[in-house]
Protein backbone atom coordinates (compact mmCIF):
# COMPACT_ATOMS: atom_id res chain seq x y z
CA UNK A 1 0.00 0.00 0.00
CA UNK A 2 1.04 3.39 -0.97
CA UNK A 3 1.58 6.13 1.91
CA UNK A 4 -1.14 8.20 2.73
CA UNK A 5 -1.53 11.65 0.13
CA UNK A 6 -2.31 14.41 2.84
CA UNK A 7 -3.07 17.58 1.02
CA UNK A 8 -4.27 20.79 2.42
CA UNK A 9 -7.92 21.99 1.10
CA UNK A 10 -6.07 24.91 -1.34
CA UNK A 11 -3.58 21.76 -2.46
CA UNK A 12 -6.78 19.51 -3.33
CA UNK A 13 -8.76 22.30 -5.36
CA UNK A 14 -5.58 23.07 -7.19
CA UNK A 15 -5.54 19.35 -8.38
CA UNK A 16 -9.40 18.82 -8.47
CA UNK A 17 -11.92 20.28 -10.91
CA UNK A 18 -14.59 22.44 -8.86
CA UNK A 19 -16.91 19.29 -9.36
CA UNK A 20 -14.61 16.90 -8.20
CA UNK A 21 -13.96 18.95 -5.28
CA UNK A 22 -16.79 19.02 -4.28
CA UNK A 23 -17.60 15.05 -4.23
CA UNK A 24 -14.11 13.96 -3.43
CA UNK A 25 -13.23 15.81 -0.77
CA UNK A 26 -16.66 17.19 0.48
CA UNK A 27 -18.39 13.84 0.39
CA UNK A 28 -20.89 14.96 -2.79
CA UNK A 29 -23.17 13.07 -5.13
CA UNK A 30 -23.33 13.43 -8.89
CA UNK A 31 -26.60 13.34 -10.68
CA UNK A 32 -27.45 10.01 -11.35
CA UNK A 33 -27.11 9.03 -14.78
CA UNK A 34 -25.35 12.05 -15.29
CA UNK A 35 -21.51 10.34 -15.03
CA UNK A 36 -19.14 9.31 -17.74
CA UNK A 37 -18.38 5.86 -16.28
CA UNK A 38 -21.89 5.21 -15.44
CA UNK A 39 -22.01 3.28 -19.03
CA UNK A 40 -18.63 2.76 -19.69
CA UNK A 41 -17.88 -1.14 -21.07
CA UNK A 42 -14.19 -1.00 -22.08
CA UNK A 43 -11.54 -2.90 -20.03
CA UNK A 44 -9.26 -1.42 -17.88
CA UNK A 45 -8.26 0.06 -14.51
CA UNK A 46 -10.48 2.82 -12.82
CA UNK A 47 -8.28 4.85 -10.38
CA UNK A 48 -8.95 7.35 -8.06
CA UNK A 49 -8.89 10.56 -9.66
CA UNK A 50 -7.34 12.35 -6.14
CA UNK A 51 -4.01 10.20 -6.26
CA UNK A 52 -4.65 7.78 -8.94
CA UNK A 53 -4.58 4.69 -6.63
CA UNK A 54 -6.14 1.96 -8.41
CA UNK A 55 -10.08 1.41 -6.99
CA UNK A 56 -11.67 -0.67 -9.54
CA UNK A 57 -11.70 -3.62 -12.42
CA UNK A 58 -13.54 -3.69 -15.01
CA UNK A 59 -14.25 -7.31 -14.94
CA UNK A 60 -15.79 -6.29 -11.73
CA UNK A 61 -18.34 -3.67 -12.81
CA UNK A 62 -21.41 -4.50 -13.98
CA UNK A 63 -25.08 -2.42 -14.98
CA UNK A 64 -27.20 -1.82 -11.28
CA UNK A 65 -29.36 0.73 -12.99
CA UNK A 66 -28.75 2.80 -10.11
CA UNK A 67 -27.15 5.89 -12.29
CA UNK A 68 -23.94 5.86 -11.08
CA UNK A 69 -20.66 3.05 -11.78
CA UNK A 70 -21.22 -0.19 -9.81
CA UNK A 71 -18.45 -2.67 -8.74
CA UNK A 72 -19.05 -6.28 -6.84
CA UNK A 73 -15.61 -5.26 -5.00
CA UNK A 74 -12.32 -3.57 -5.05
CA UNK A 75 -9.22 -4.43 -7.42
CA UNK A 76 -6.93 -5.38 -4.31
CA UNK A 77 -7.85 -5.75 -0.52
CA UNK A 78 -7.39 -2.52 1.66
CA UNK A 79 -7.46 -0.57 -1.51
CA UNK A 80 -11.01 0.81 0.11
CA UNK A 81 -12.28 1.69 3.41
CA UNK A 82 -15.51 1.98 4.93
CA UNK A 83 -17.11 4.11 7.51
CA UNK A 84 -20.34 4.48 8.74
CA UNK A 85 -22.43 7.50 7.32
CA UNK A 86 -25.55 8.49 8.79
CA UNK A 87 -25.91 11.41 7.04
CA UNK A 88 -29.00 13.20 4.64
CA UNK A 89 -31.27 11.48 7.52
CA UNK A 90 -30.28 7.66 6.32
CA UNK A 91 -27.49 5.38 7.93
CA UNK A 92 -25.33 4.05 5.27
CA UNK A 93 -21.45 2.53 4.13
CA UNK A 94 -19.50 5.56 2.60
CA UNK A 95 -16.67 3.85 0.97
CA UNK A 96 -13.11 6.46 0.80
CA UNK A 97 -10.00 5.82 -1.09
CA UNK A 98 -7.51 4.37 1.37
CA UNK A 99 -4.38 6.19 0.44
CA UNK A 100 -5.90 9.92 0.04
CA UNK A 101 -9.05 9.48 2.01
CA UNK A 102 -11.12 11.03 -0.82
CA UNK A 103 -14.87 9.65 -1.30
CA UNK A 104 -16.05 7.50 -3.72
CA UNK A 105 -19.59 6.95 -2.85
CA UNK A 106 -21.10 3.94 -1.04
CA UNK A 107 -21.67 0.20 -0.60
CA UNK A 108 -24.91 -1.62 -0.33
CA UNK A 109 -25.94 -5.35 0.13
CA UNK A 110 -27.82 -5.50 -2.90
CA UNK A 111 -25.29 -6.42 -5.29
CA UNK A 112 -25.61 -9.81 -7.31
CA UNK A 113 -25.37 -12.57 -4.97
CA UNK A 114 -23.26 -14.81 -7.12
CA UNK A 115 -20.78 -12.21 -6.83
CA UNK A 116 -20.97 -11.59 -3.05
CA UNK A 117 -24.15 -9.83 -2.72
CA UNK A 118 -22.53 -6.19 -2.60
CA UNK A 119 -22.81 -3.10 -4.75
CA UNK A 120 -20.13 -0.44 -4.94
CA UNK A 121 -21.83 2.42 -5.78
CA UNK A 122 -18.92 5.02 -7.23
CA UNK A 123 -19.49 8.37 -8.65
CA UNK A 124 -17.69 8.77 -11.98
CA UNK A 125 -16.09 11.88 -10.79
CA UNK A 126 -14.28 10.00 -8.03
CA UNK A 127 -12.82 7.84 -10.97
CA UNK A 128 -10.28 8.43 -13.70
CA UNK A 129 -10.13 5.16 -16.17
CA UNK A 130 -6.89 3.66 -17.34
CA UNK A 131 -7.49 1.36 -19.86
CA UNK A 132 -6.31 -2.34 -20.62
CA UNK A 133 -3.26 -1.49 -23.16
CA UNK A 134 -4.17 -3.64 -26.34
Amino acid sequence: MPDKLILTDAEWRERLTPEQFQILRQAGTERAFTGKYEKNDATGVYLCAACGQPLFESESKFHSGSGWPSFTRPAEPGVVEEHRDASHGMVRTEVVCSRCESHLGHVFPDGPRDQGGLRYCVNSASLAFKPEDN
